[in-house]
């Protein structure tokens, strides 16, 4: 698996595909090259006009790709709602969902329109909405995957349930953590249930290591000294896009990856290098943890799986 590279990826031709968080950074590589592979894929984002240049920009490479933009707010249960039922209307399966739109320890605590602090709104409870509500979709498909994107950060990650949505204390990179620690907990006991309840879905989860992306750049701007060191040893301990894109690609397309694994560069650290399995910290693996987070995510989002998965 160590020489995997996109050259690996089978043709893709006939499966849709929805990427979020598709008009830069990761999913935009990612988008870019599962078009490249023949795939019908579907962006997603906030910025239309984002969205509009990077339908353009896979265009300039690949002229005859089946690509499409499609407005979808993350921090909205509305807008997730909106986009599901117009996918509906025109779709009917889905052989590949990528989970892979974030935000990133923003300075000062925010909230989604509907009350969630924004980044486990928008990196988790936003994606598990999608997800559930895609799942009629998916489950026509032939061989239905899920890739929720992680993170390094999951590894000081713990959910607060006595304060989920850190109104008593908000710490920005304690939120972030949470957030991606929830996504990879998500992808974990999404398998389970398919499992459990034949749904017939393989859920994947993987990170990008330490990729240069607007993430990065447009993250809080402290200027301390770990950040300026951050700033120095880049160069070494860094990746591109591009190729922080490829343990998703890898999660998304080969059929090594395994149900319920989780995939991330295997150089020092998983910083960068080639995707190979990544290490899953224990307490991604607390079964009691994770079903608690996804009824409390049922419950927040008003969207539960099993009524979806019984009323389709």
């Amino acid at each position: 698996m160590t020489d995997w590279t996109t050259a690996d990826i089978p043709s893709l031709s006939g499966k849709t595909v929805v990427v979020t968080g598709a008009t830069g950074g990761l999913g935009y590589g990612t988008a870019m090259v599962l078009a490249g592979a023949g795939a019908i894929v579907i962006l997603t984002g906030r910025d239309d006009a984002k969205g509009l240049r990077a339908i353009e920009g896979i265009c300039e490479r690949f002229p005859d790709a089946l690509i499409a933009y499609e407005h979808l707010d993350l921090a909205s249960l509305a807008s997730i709602a909106n986009f599901a039922g117009r996918f509906a209307a025109e779709n009917e399966r889905l052989d590949l969902l990528v989970n892979n739109a974030g935000v990133m320890a923003l300075p000062k605590r925010q909230q989604t329109e509907d009350g969630f602090e924004m980044q486990l709104g928008t990196n988790y409870l936003g994606h598990y909405a999608l997800t559930a509500r895609l799942l009629p979709q998916l489950r026509r498909a032939r061989a239905p995957r899920i890739v929720n994107l992680s993170s390094l950060a999951h590894r000081s990650g713990a959910i607060n349930f006595d304060d989920l949505h850190s109104k008593h204390s908000y710490r920005p990179w304690r939120a972030y953590c949470q957030s991606k620690l929830a996504m990879l907990m998500f992808a974990l006991e999404l398998q389970r249930r398919s499992l459990a309840a034949g749904w017939g879905l393989t859920s994947v989860a993987a990170h990008p290591g330490y990729a240069r992306t607007d993430l990065i750049a447009n993250g809080p701007g402290t200027n301390s000294v770990q950040e300026r060191l951050g700033r120095l040893l880049q160069p070494l301990i860094s990746q591109s896009a591009a190729e922080g894109a490829l343990p998703t690609l890898f999660a998304a397309t080969s059929p090594d990856a395994e149900p319920g694994g989780y995939y991330g560069p295997n150089g020092f650290y998983e910083l960068k290098g080639p995707p190979g399995p990544a290490r899953i910290m224990p307490q991604a693996k607390d079964l009691a943890a994770a079903a608690i987070l996804w009824d409390a995510s049922a419950a927040l989002t008003g969207v539960s799986f099993d009524e979806i998965a019984a009323a389709a």
